[in-house]
């Protein structure tokens, strides 16, 4: 189980505490537990869904919804059993409960359908849903998602440098975050800090994610955006960026050779995709 210590709920707060626009915070009850979502934007612009990756929270976001929020309405969804302050059960990854938790999510926002967004296991998730439900799915943005390509044996590589203590530790992020600023702007340092607690005090799943088969990412019609990075540490971008141009032939891809599995600076590429320029 993901849940938060009493110290990261108050630091996570904080955090939301400093979102750069005017947000509400949602509950809504689901077959699976509550779940906790971030809204902001205006209340009767299109409706976005935002789908965060494993050991982490909607904070991710909070710069993203900054611009994102101009022309929709965004919901920042905390993914159960996740380290937020949604339910800490974690479904199993066959079967659709992921799916039928977001139809639950759906229907407490009131909402028919949505464009989503997704990183890496939200990717998956986002990407599972379409399939599942694509009338729900009304544009699909996704980075460095999961469940195209491959997942390399990432943590058989980082055990050994994790037993390092802080050196370790520090070697693992930058093989998945890329190199860092040396400085971050004032604003962004609490988010840092946030993350770097997370993954000092939650253990990580090991989980296996699902391939989509080609079958499935060709029945997909919406307009799709996918991003990658060509030195993605945790899955064969390789393989993403060849299984998309085969079976998806209207969604658009962008390959960036020298980028990780973290993308930084995609907000403006994806806000002019969701509004279709």
């Amino acid at each position: 189980m993901s849940k938060l210590d009493t110290v990261l709920v108050d630091q996570y707060r904080n955090v939301l505490g400093q979102w750069p626009v005017a947000a509400d915070h949602l509950w809504v009850d689901t077959r699976e537990g509550t779940t906790f979502i971030v809204a902001s934007g205006p209340r009767d612009a299109p409706p976005l869904v935002l789908l965060h990756g494993a050991l982490t929270n909607s904070a991710i976001w909070m710069f993203d919804a900054e611009l994102w929020s101009q022309s929709f309405r965004v919901y920042a969804v905390d993914v159960i059993g996740e380290p937020g302050l949604s339910t800490a059960k974690q479904l199993p990854l066959e079967g659709g409960r992921y799916a039928t938790w977001l139809d639950d999510v759906l229907a407490g926002l009131d909402l028919e359908s949505a464009a989503f967004v997704g990183v890496s296991f939200g990717g998956w998730l986002a990407l599972d849903y379409a399939v599942r439900r694509p009338s729900r799915v009304d544009r699909l943005a996704l980075l460095c998602p999961a469940g195209i390509g491959r997942q390399k044996p990432f943590f058989l590589k980082a055990l050994p440098l994790l037993l390092l203590g802080s050196w370790g530790k520090a070697k693992v992020r930058a093989m998945v975050m890329g190199p860092q600023p040396q400085t971050l702007a004032d604003r962004a340092r609490p988010l840092m800090d946030l993350v770097s607690s997370i993954h000092s005090k939650v253990r990580p799943r090991s989980i296996t994610i699902p391939l989509v088969s080609d079958a499935d990412l060709r029945s997909l019609k919406m307009p799709a955006l996918i991003i990658v990075g060509g030195r993605d540490a945790l899955i064969h971008s390789s393989e993403t960026r060849r299984r998309v141009e085969s079976t998806m032939p209207n969604a658009q891809l962008h390959y960036l050779e020298q980028a990780f599995h973290h993308l930084p600076n995609q907000r403006e590429t994806i806000f002019n995709f969701l509004r279709g320029k």
